[in-house]
This record gives structure tokens, sequence and C-alpha cells, in this order.
């Protein structure tokens, strides 16, 4: 594939195309897609940008279509026009906050949703992800708890990590909530009742809020 001449795209996705294996033809040789889909995951342990739709592209593998091998080349225009797009890692309090997100029922083949979050550590992003989760939420409210146990689970897993390395954290835990509805499931049992299905990701994120591990705040999406 000759890209080295191609115009940089200021954006990663196609506007208004959402990925499915049924849209466009299949490749008949999918040797390429798949090469440069692999070399993409290795630049995910740095770039927080494109890891999404990489995961989206990583889903096709089995099934690529002419119209992935298409996102894939603007992934590759993308990545041409923002070379100069770094991490950077300053001083700073010690403080971890957690920031997570879902698109429920994002999916159009299965209609799973995928989670994601970003861990910073003072102003200094640390860790990041996006996954599809396992089972179909039936309600947006369980696509976002399900992100939020995702998010839980880094976050004191991040926790120990720097207990051991003997660093000590000045203020709690903090994860930040765009959704109402997972903020009050998080602190309040009544729901329990209407939400038996995700009943492990419930007392797993109730037992860090009781032990005053982590704090759960709101954030407006518009913030």
């Amino acid at each position: 594939m000759k890209m080295t001449r191609a115009k940089p795209a200021p954006t990663l996705c196609i506007s208004g195309v959402k990925l499915s294996k049924f849209l466009g033809d299949p490749l008949t040789d999918p040797t390429e897609y798949r090469s440069m889909v692999e070399a993409f995951q290795y630049l995910t342990l740095t770039k927080l940008d494109i890891f999404y739709i990489i995961n989206q592209l990583c889903q096709f593998l089995h099934c690529s279509t002419n119209t992935h091998l298409t996102a894939t080349k603007k992934v590759l225009r993308y990545l041409k026009g923002t070379l100069q797009f770094e991490l950077h890692f300053n001083k700073g309090s010690l403080q971890l906050n957690g920031f997570y997100d879902s698109n429920w029922a994002g999916n159009p083949d299965d209609r799973k949703s995928t989670s994601r979050y970003c861990i910073y550590l003072g102003s200094c992003l640390i860790s990041w992800i996006a996954k599809k989760q396992s089972v179909v939420a039936r309600s947006s409210t369980e696509a976002e708890y399900r992100s939020m146990a995702h998010t839980v689970a880094e976050l004191y897993w991040l926790r120990m990590l720097l207990k051991e390395l003997h660093i000590s954290l000045l203020t709690n835990r903090c994860i930040w909530v765009d959704n109402i509805s997972a903020l009050a499931l998080s602190s309040n049992p009544i729901f329990h009742a209407r939400t038996k299905h995700i009943e492990m990701d419930y007392y797993f994120i109730r037992e860090k809020i009781f032990i005053k591990d982590i704090q759960i705040k709101y954030i407006s999406i518009s913030a």
C-alpha cells in the first residue's frame, strides 16, 4: 500500500459510517489489512487517541471488507497529520482520577457496548483502554455501570501497585461519572432489586465505596 504521499486527515473515522461485518465487499486477500491492524496495536501503547478505532478494526480480522480497509487507510492518514502528538509527564499531585464512558449497544452486529476509560496520576495520563463488553447490556445504565466496574478495578490495581512501590497517595481515588443513573446505583441500595443481572459489578463497586477506597463524583458531559 502506497500511503507515503497521502493527504493527512484531521479525524480518525469516516463520518456517518458505523463499521459492521456486513458493510462492504469481502477482501480477496486480507493479509495486508491484518498486517496493518496488528501493527496499529503497538501504537496504542502510546497513542490514546486511536485506541477506540483500532479496537473496532480488530473485530474484523476474520471478515474484513473494502470498507474496513478504507477505514484503516483513514487511520494512516490521521497518523501522518498527528506525528507531533505526544504524552507529557510532569510533576504534580499524587492523586488518581478515573474517567470512563460507554457506547450503549454501539456494535450494529451484536448490539454489545464498548467500555472506555482513562486514568490520570495528577495531570499525567497513565492508563487507558477501549474494550468490548462480554454481554449485551439491557440499558444504558447497565452499560455505564459495567464500564465503571472496569475503571474501579484498574484504579484499585494501580493503587496497590503504587503501594508496593512505597508511593503514598495524598487523597482518595476518584472516578468521575457523567451518567446520573449509574451514580445513583453506586450509592443507593434500593436500585439493586431492579439490576440483579449486574449483581457482581454492583457489590464490587459498593465494597470499594464502603471502605472509602474510592469516591464517585458527577461530571457534566460539557465539562
